[in-house]
């Protein structure tokens, strides 16, 4: 029998059969793409969204409510020279950015949060009443998700992700130790900011996920220590959940790179069911997490994106170890984070063949036969 994109979707997060698992990736580099296009991808597939589009993956939904700063900060070019701009971004960071657009990390001058009086200032920019975090047409939005035949998903948030980008790296690993109430103060700020947020949002469409950032890892561990984690984060994400399920939304998603084992046990106390994108290389191997959380944890990525650098036999060695975890269900292969520019064209079609035809994955017609039978 076919399934639509949210019956696939959700059988697949309940362990349940599906007719083949989601056809989903993660997106690419831009870099990547202007790399593609000499080896042979049309010039119009430009971004993430016209690449899905082109390659033909499962589409999912979001409700279009902002959970983000309003207003942002001012972008504002401080100097420039041949090569770089010292920039204010939209999240009030002052950075160095390669002027040719390349997707290195800047490199960080000052951030908007220092101080407790920065961040009293600041907390004005994330408040559930600001006029604008609902379109003007919600009732409209509202009924076409309510009546959409893909996964609808609502944007969650992020308890300490948001903060390191706000204070940086150093600065809230010293705040942790040296003030750890202005931290608390925050995230707790920051979980009555989203419950007043959402409450709209799954009261009145039926979301099937939600997706919530932390980027907290690095390769040995995370940032913060996972007692620190259970004491500030824990419990606040859990109220977050618990709303989110008592409104039947179960599949709760966090998208954090790097090595996150010693935290998956504390996301999964906390109500955070779903592990993305799970980089290998970064120590976030899904095999493992599967076999020591059985059921309990869903699971999505977790293709190393350096076999698809490595060629062809690499590639289909990486498929070949996730088959039987495919097969378990409350699974989503992907790439295990956004493909990298050394991946050739070549190379990552081959891929997306091998991993169709393993995975019982239909191939989509091609993009020029698609493009003519949309509508208009």
């Amino acid at each position: 029998m076919t399934m639509t994109h949210k019956e696939r979707f959700l059988r697949t997060m309940r362990f349940q059969p599906v007719d083949h698992v989601p056809d989903e990736e993660f997106g690419y580099w831009g870099e990547t793409l202007t790399a593609w296009q000499a080896q042979g991808l049309p010039s119009h597939v430009n971004s993430n969204e016209t690449a899905d589009e082109y390659f033909g993956f499962a589409p999912k939904v979001y409700t279009p409510i902002n959970i983000g700063m309003i207003p942002a900060f001012e972008y504002q070019v401080l100097e420039e020279d041949d090569r770089h701009r010292t920039i204010i971004d939209e999240g009030g960071v002052k950075c160095v950015v390669h002027k040719d657009g390349a997707s290195s990390i800047p490199k960080h001058l000052k951030f908007p949060i220092e101080t407790r009086q920065d961040w009293e200032d600041f907390r004005k920019r994330i408040d559930p009443d600001t006029p604008g975090r609902y379109p003007a047409d919600w009732d409209e939005v509202r009924d076409q998700l309510n009546g959409s035949d893909m996964p609808v998903g609502v944007w969650a948030g992020s308890l300490f992700g948001w903060i390191r980008n706000w204070m940086g790296f150093e600065n809230v690993s010293y705040m942790c130790a040296d003030d750890p109430g202005l931290i608390e103060e925050i995230m707790e700020h920051l979980t009555r900011f989203f419950l007043a947020v959402l409450n709209k949002a799954v009261r009145e469409v039926k979301c099937d996920f939600a997706m919530m950032w932390e980027d907290m890892a690095f390769n040995k561990g995370p940032i913060i220590s996972p007692r620190l984690f259970e004491k500030l984060m824990v419990p606040r994400y859990k109220r977050i959940t618990d709303f989110l399920k008592a409104h039947g939304c179960d599949i709760i998603l966090v998208d954090c790179d790097g090595n996150i084992n010693e935290l998956v046990h504390l996301w999964l106390d906390a109500g955070v069911n779903c592990m993305f994108p799970l980089e290998v290389r970064g120590g976030s191997d899904p095999w493992p997490i599967r076999e020591k959380y059985g059921n309990r944890v869903l699971l999505a990525g977790g293709v190393d994106k350096t076999q698809l650098i490595a060629g062809k036999d690499a590639i289909k060695k990486e498929i070949k170890r996730l088959e039987k975890l495919v097969a378990m269900g409350g699974f989503i292969p992907h790439v295990d984070h956004r493909c990298p520019p050394d991946v050739t064209y070549e190379n990552y079609l081959y891929y997306l063949d091998l991993k169709r035809d393993t995975f019982g994955i239909p191939r989509p017609a091609p993009y020029e036969e698609r493009a003519a039978q949309s509508p208009a």
